[in-house]
């Protein structure tokens, strides 16, 4: 069943945690918590859009691809070289640098939602759990507490150089940093789920280191997306000195586009099929030549519980091409090209419309 398993590792994916991970208490509180943030983030962008120069339409094209491009790097794994293991993007920071903290949470939300929902990515009791580890302290945690401070700063001086050391270098803090909370955040919930074939101190032994150099791949990664933008469409960047850009908006939306397409739906087909950094500290990569870790079974691990039956139910409904693949075909690798195309552009609408209707609302509102 889909949400109550990692999946296979050949493919390399995953970073989301499955159901199995979660008692239903835990679960119900994670969901709560991160709807509470979502709620808030709703109410924060339509006072944003108010006191904005730029009505919420401007910013419709940014948002939609910006998130797109988040859900096909997360596609792409990376191999974190002698572990055996490998990760991949997140994307809170970059949003949130993007879009502003409540906007790029939104869109985080709805990139989590869709992957665990039509590719059963992460199971769909624990999605709460995964919002709050993969957006909260991005979007929040990272932008509030390093970006925006290093952006103000006078760190590299005041010239468009400057700029582009502050973008580097609050990009690497800051996913180094969001990226150990979200470890940590995963080794709690599952603690006090009550594990026990999860010690806390072993797991959070094997979680915060790979996360550390994953986190720092990621916010090279990060820092390489947000200059592009910068060096196009300097405004587009939060907290950075507006000048002029090599690019109009509509040329610098394209290329994101394009690069979104090229990665979801080629790219991804030469993702590391290392486990990711929470399947290799459960299970290890014995298979590799490398430890077993916490050696769990794959097939056997975990909480069952009827919540998580009723959520994998679910998902196997719902999900059309579950592990990014043909159903029934996992070796066809136009499944992971389908899947990429598919997905990020179901991101993008869906990133779109939740923005526009909020800003719909408000407007009948005012009226």
């Amino acid at each position: 069943m889909y949400g109550i398993r990692i999946p296979h590792k050949k493919e390399g994916f995953f970073m989301h945690m499955a159901d199995a991970l979660l008692a239903p208490g835990v679960a119900a509180t994670m969901y709560v918590v991160s709807a509470a943030v979502a709620t808030v983030s709703i109410v924060k962008l339509r006072k944003e859009e108010k006191l904005q120069k730029q009505p919420i339409s401007k910013r419709l094209p940014v948002m939609a691809v910006m998130a797109a491009l988040v859900f096909a790097g997360q596609m792409i794994n990376y191999t974190i070289p002698g572990t055996g293991s490998s990760g991949h993007l997140c994307g809170g920071m970059m949003l949130s640098a993007l879009l502003g903290p409540f906007a790029g949470f939104l869109s985080m939300i709805v990139v989590l939602a869709i992957q665990c929902l039509f590719f059963a990515d992460g199971g769909l009791m624990a999605l709460g759990a995964n919002i709050w580890n993969m957006a909260f302290y991005g979007c929040f945690v990272g932008y509030f507490l390093i970006y925006r401070p290093i952006m103000h700063s006078r760190l590299g001086g005041t010239s468009k150089g400057g700029a582009r050391v502050r973008i580097i270098v609050s990009s690497i803090v800051g996913c180094v940093l969001t990226l150990q909370l979200g470890a940590f955040s995963v080794v709690l919930e599952t603690s006090l789920s009550g594990i026990s074939d999860l010690p806390f101190g072993a797991f959070v032994g094997l979680m915060q280191p790979i996360h550390l150099a994953i986190g720092l791949v990621e916010g090279l990664i990060t820092g390489a997306v947000l200059l592009f933008v910068y060096e196009a469409r300097p405004e587009l960047v939060r907290e950075a000195n507006a000048e002029k850009g090599k690019y109009s908006l509509k040329t610098t939306v394209v290329i994101l586009a394009v690069v979104a397409a090229i990665i979801g739906g080629g790219l991804s087909l030469l993702a590391s099929g290392n486990p990711d950094g929470l399947e290799w500290a459960l299970f290890g990569n014995e298979d590799a030549g490398y430890n077993a870790n916490m050696g769990l079974d794959e097939e056997n691990y975990g909480k069952s519980s009827g919540a998580a039956d009723a959520a994998a139910s679910i998902q196997e409904k719902t999900a059309f091409l579950p592990d990014y693949a043909f159903s029934g075909d996992e070796e066809n690798p136009a499944g992971t090209t389908v899947s990429g195309l598919v997905g990020a552009l179901m991101v993008a609408v869906v990133a779109g419309a939740v923005c526009t209707v909020g800003g719909i609302y408000r407007k009948k509102k005012a009226k």
